[in-house]
């Protein structure tokens, strides 16, 4: 049984080996190694000294962590490593001076490292799909500014700071799937913002600053289902969300928003049991 084991993963080996020789031959600026079983980054044969390489995807493989090395891959614009088990980010990371897309979807993430916000040429961010609260936020995670695209959908958030009004560039924001009790009124000075996705969080009010944005119309996407909202918000998305954004617009709304933030009424019950998320569950190297 283990010879055979080891035949299977010198086979593998090889494979690998054989693609990074082949891009460091004919200098091919991106390497795809997705679905390949790799475990560890750093045992990849030659892999960090492919420096001209502008693209990196090590999606649906084994990772637990990512080394410090990473930061070696200077030039990468696109690193994508969803879904592995990476529980671990190094402070390398974003050292990453010319990433513009970076995928961390999928995985163990708790917290993010020192410094994460760093990278000063970042156009899209996938978080989504971790086990991420606003504490595990590093203090520089709003200096992001170039960011376009952030994705923080089915994680732990119950509040998004009011400094995301820095991402002045942001056009998409996804919180879908968290456990959010409030929107910040920040969010409406993102004026380039045209996709906004609440879904199945705890919110039952949404600031009137909202209805600065242009999130309506053929450009626009405004996603706001199964949420706890109060009746007349309710009402008027069973008529539709065109709906609901004008009637956030209004003073009628302005005045039951205040009223209802003046009585700071308890956040609803968190409803979905998250215990059972994949990215909760145990490594099978942990339980041995």
């Amino acid at each position: 049984m283990f010879r055979v084991r080891f035949k299977i993963n010198s086979t593998s080996m090889s494979k690998l080996k054989k693609i990074v020789e082949d891009a460091k031959d004919s200098r091919c600026k991106e390497i795809d190694l997705s679905d390949k079983g790799i475990q560890n980054i750093n045992e990849v044969p030659g892999l960090m000294m492919l420096d001209h390489l502008t693209q990196l995807t090590m999606s649906h493989n084994k990772l637990t962590a990512v080394p410090p090395s990473i930061g070696e891959l200077s030039n990468l614009t696109l690193l994508n490593l969803f879904n592995n088990t990476i529980e671990e980010l190094p402070t390398s990371l974003s050292g990453m001076q010319q990433l513009k897309h970076l995928n961390l979807g999928m995985n163990r993430l708790y917290h993010l490292p020192r410094g994460f916000g760093s990278f000063p040429k970042l156009e899209i961010l996938d978080l989504s799909y971790n086990n991420l609260t606003e504490q595990s936020l590093p203090a520089n995670f709003f200096f992001m500014t170039s960011l376009r695209a952030l994705y923080l959908a089915d994680n732990e958030f119950e509040i998004i700071p009011p400094e995301v009004s820095k991402l002045h560039n942001l056009q998409i924001l996804s919180l879908r799937d968290n456990d959010l009790v409030s929107v910040p009124k920040e969010v409406g000075d993102l004026r380039k913002l045209r996709e906004l996705h609440v879904q199945g969080n705890r919110l039952t009010v949404l600031p009137p600053e909202i209805g600065r944005l242009e999130l309506t119309g053929s450009k626009g996407v405004f996603k706001l289902d199964r949420n706890p909202w109060v009746q007349p918000i309710r009402d008027q998305l069973q008529v539709g969300i065109t709906h609901v954004f004008e009637y956030i617009k209004s003073e009628t709304y302005e005045y039951l928003y205040g009223r209802h933030m003046s009585a700071n009424p308890a956040p609803p019950p968190k409803k979905a049991d998250k215990t059972k998320k994949t990215s909760r569950k145990p490594l099978a190297h942990k339980n041995k």
